[in-house]
């Protein structure tokens, strides 16, 4: 993006040039349109021509010379008069628009150009202020953001845990008015019912028992900032009366308090439950919805943009190998291509740690499925083990195979496999690592029922699924563990 200005004032440029070139943006000032021939005609879609019109005529002869040299950038005329707003209509500019020349106006396109040239280069980068990803689900929440950034209003931030809500209000605050001001976090689900009210209002002292000295709280703490309330719908009824009290006249009273304190806040607002559907049950009031809600946020879960999964993995790889200083050059395309297979119901906070974990763990510079998945037989989807348990195999075998046909039957999830087994999910999570670890033994050592050592690579074990029991029991053995890591 390049910016033009043209301004015989020579006001303009200065204040354009001091509020776009930072985010680096090319601005490039002359006083009359005829030195501007050249810059016009090989001015890019998104180039912008910023010009000052004092008088009709300034707006007519621009436009004969746009037209002329085929400018194809927008047009944005900054009229001294009111009664020239609406010329670029008159004069055909169909990328033109007109805005009225004062500080204010002008700070606010400037502004406005700045997010955009930010935006842009997110979206060719992937990244947004910490958000990941380049799937038109993801992109439309960035340009949401970006809008209700421009403004004052209340949002409310709406998706499953872990799909990165907090990391949008921040995205707001960042790039709004505010940013130099504080942004203050006030989680509802970590906060008693009964301490909630003192650490949204703060209290005096003596207003309860333990209240020993004046405590202020988020909303003092947040004053001409931002103030993120997590987990919105956790928040009591008589609270969320009190929230309405001061979201409706912009000042509150401490606890114990009886002086009115007036506060300046943007309020961002998250939950993991549809606020409106608990409106409808009943658990959340309905007038609170209204104030809150100006500007709506849906977050997608990572399994509705599973495109978004490959550059996720590069952004977690890039942060966790210099974290943990393991050089991992990536992730082996049937591993990428099986993680962009599964549901994440924790979405992008359960990828994160799924990734990290592998990082510690992995031995060489490249992820593996058995790196990734080492810990988690049930998710590899191949047939069981057989259910036969004939009379003469070891009890540990019995048990393997029990355990293993339980997952089988549960679909993969151990909670409910655990729960069949009547044991822990911590036991039968000890019990699969165990059996991952098997896989690992080499051939060598692997010893049948009747105490004959076999030798060999796993590949070559003999083709006999019926037999002796130590022929047996060793093909049992082999082919349940390859099964189990789908080799």
């Amino acid at each position: 993006m390049q910016v033009i200005v043209l301004d015989p004032t020579q006001e303009i440029g200065p204040r354009a040039e001091q509020v776009l070139a930072p985010v680096g943006v090319a601005v490039l000032s002359a006083g009359s349109v005829h030195s501007l021939a050249g810059p016009l005609g090989t001015a890019a879609p998104d180039d912008v021509l910023i010009a000052r019109i004092r008088r009709e005529e300034d707006a007519v002869r621009i436009a004969q010379h746009l037209k002329t040299t085929g400018f194809g950038g927008r047009t944005v005329l900054v009229v001294d008069h009111p009664d020239h707003l609406g010329v670029e209509g008159r004069l055909g500019l169909q990328r033109g628009e007109s805005l009225h020349c004062s500080p204010v106006v002008l700070d606010t396109l400037f502004n406005r150009l700045a997010h955009a040239r930010v935006a842009s280069a997110h979206r060719r980068s992937g990244t947004f202020h910490g958000l990941v990803g380049r799937s038109k689900q993801i992109l439309d929440v960035f340009a949401r953001v970006e809008k209700a950034a421009a403004g004052d209003a209340s949002v409310c931030i709406y998706g499953e845990s872990g799909t990165g809500k907090e990391l949008i209000a921040r995205a707001i605050h960042a790039i709004s008015d505010r940013r130099n001001g504080p942004l203050v976090t006030f989680d509802c689900a970590a906060v008693p019912e009964g301490l909630a009210e003192s650490q949204l209002f703060g209290h005096v002292r003596g207003a309860f028992t333990g209240a020993v000295e004046n405590r202020e709280g988020v909303f003092s703490q947040a004053d001409n900032g931002t103030l993120f309330i997590d987990e919105l719908c956790e928040l009591s009824m008589p609270l969320q009366a009190k929230l309405l009290r001061v979201i409706q006249g912009r000042e509150f009273v401490k606890v114990g308090g009886t002086k009115p304190i007036r506060t300046n806040i943007r309020l961002v607002t998250a939950t993991n439950k549809d606020p409106k559907q608990a409106v409808d049950a009943g658990a959340f009031r309905a007038d609170l919805y209204y104030r809150v809600a100006v500007v709506m946020i849906k977050v997608p879960p990572l399994r509705e943009r599973r495109e978004d999964i490959p550059l996720l993995v590069e952004h977690f790889l890039a942060r966790y190998s210099a974290a943990y200083k393991k050089p991992i050059r990536g992730v082996q395309p049937s591993a990428m291509e099986r993680m962009q297979g599964l549901p994440w119901p924790g979405n992008v906070r359960q990828l994160e740690n799924f990734l990290a974990q592998a990082v510690v763990l992995v031995e060489g510079d490249m992820l593996t499925e058995r790196d990734l998945f080492v810990d988690d037989l049930a998710s590899v989807h191949t047939a069981a083990p057989t259910a036969t348990f004939e009379a003469d195999l070891p009890l540990r075998e019995v048990e393997r195979r029990h355990i293993l046909r339980a997952l089988q039957r549960a679909h993969g999830n151990r909670t409910e496999a655990a729960k069949v087994l009547g044991i822990s999910v911590r036991c039968l999570q000890y019990k699969l690592k165990a059996y991952a670890q098997a896989l690992e033994t080499p051939a060598s050592t692997i010893t049948t029922a009747n105490g004959i050592a076999h030798g060999g690579d796993l590949a070559a074990e003999p083709a006999v699924k019926h037999g002796t029991n130590g022929n047996h029991l060793l093909y049992e053995q082999r082919s349940a563990v390859r099964a189990a890591f789908g080799a």
